[in-house]
């Protein structure tokens, strides 16, 4: 039997790519005859790179940047011929910050931009940028500065990096954009479907898990509502209700401002757009069953996290799908359950999560192996 192995990461714990490998291990001790195939996936938050990387092909390249907090850091982004990856957590992703040091109204995305810089400086003309696991709440204003915007106070000073500083805006400069910007196309990646304000809004939803209280929250959300009312003043058009115009901290608001400065500029699901850098589809039609898997199986699972957009694909193909959860409920086995995949539990008896995030990837591999073993019995 031929199996694809296309898990997320188990966040927090472990990688895609380890997750895969861990599956694939496992499953050879149960079933060694069977050839495998490791499709290691991610939404466009952390991980993305990797996942990516792991299909061959992609250039690893350095790129000088900073970490939200302004530090000097070294980041990196893969590229093949006129197309580049790259993903925002590696320069402006929340790991970056110890927790004691996390400050959401100082955190900037001015890393992500010097690396987006970086990659259309070298050529890369078809771009995908992948959000998610940022450390910022600053509408991508420090993106926006890396590549020539300028954000301005009333006396037509440069505001200070961050979104603790939006409600001083008085005046945003889009003419520094550089022209090249008219020959990329960029593709965000992103699974994110918040607004910019409100209760379901960058603030709100994520300002806490970033180092915000709920003065701070409230206060960033009022900033990014008059950054909101600066940016669209000035080009004319809503961006604050677009879904997912929340993402990294509001960051696909600021770029949705300069939209029409790119040769092409679109939204999609995260996890699609990985798929296709992967050639998921062509490995899939190759495969007799697909394993799949992520640190939660649950309510969530339902809303377009990987594992449903996996099960998705191999329902459609006519492939069986199993899916490994780090953590399973039963809205999350029901989600999964309605697409004809079966869900199996990486732990064999409840544990905390602090427990099974120490526990590394033996449990991963004691499943894998459990679940080869019945499916042996099953083609028996």
């Amino acid at each position: 039997m031929r199996l694809l192995v296309a898990p997320d990461s188990f966040k927090g714990s472990l990688t895609s790519v380890e997750v895969a490998r861990a599956l694939a291990e496992g499953w050879s001790r149960g079933s060694p005859d069977d050839t495998v195939r490791l499709s290691p996936l991610a939404d466009g938050g952390e991980g993305t790179l990797d996942a990516v990387a792991a299909a061959g092909g992609w250039a690893r390249l350095p790129a000088a940047t900073r970490d939200p907090l302004g530090e000097p850091l070294d980041g990196r982004f893969l590229r093949q011929d006129d197309r580049a990856v790259v993903e925002m957590a590696t320069a402006s992703g929340l790991s970056r910050v110890p927790a004691e040091r996390r400050d959401a109204k100082a955190a900037s995305t001015f890393g992500t931009g010097l690396i987006l810089a970086a990659a259309i400086g070298l050529g890369a003309r078809r771009i995908v940028l992948g959000l998610g696991g940022s450390a910022t709440t600053d509408g991508g204003s420090g993106l926006l500065r890396a590549l020539g915007v300028r954000f301005l106070d009333a006396a037509g000073a440069e505001l200070p990096m961050g979104g603790g500083s939006l409600d001083r805006l008085a005046r945003v400069d889009l003419s520094g954009l550089a022209p090249v910007l008219g020959e990329v196309e960029l593709v965000i990646a992103s699974d994110v479907t918040n607004p910019l304000l409100g209760e379901l809004g960058a603030a709100a939803t994520y300002g806490p898990q970033k180092g915000a209280d709920q003065t701070q929250v409230a206060r960033l959300d009022a900033n990014l509502a008059h950054y909101a009312d600066v940016l669209e003043a000035e080009v004319g058009r809503s961006l604050r209700d677009v879904p997912g115009s929340g993402a990294a901290g509001g960051t696909t608001a600021g770029l949705l401002a300069t939209a029409d400065r790119f040769a092409s500029f679109e939204v999609r699901p995260g996890v699609e757009v990985v798929m296709e850098l992967i050639g998921f589809d062509v490995a899939l039609e190759e495969a007799d069953l697909v394993l799949t898997g992520e640190g939660r199986v649950d309510r969530q699972t339902a809303y377009g996290k990987t594992a449903l957009g996996v099960a998705r694909r191999a329902a459609d193909a006519g492939r069986p799908c199993i899916c490994f959860g780090g953590g399973v409920t039963e809205e999350g086995i029901a989600a999964l359950a309605a697409l004809g995949v079966v869900v199996v539990p990486v732990t064999e008896a409840p544990i905390s999560v602090e427990a099974q995030m120490a526990a590394g990837v033996a449990p991963l591999e004691r499943a894998a192996e459990r679940a080869a073993r019945l499916v042996s019995i099953g083609h028996g």
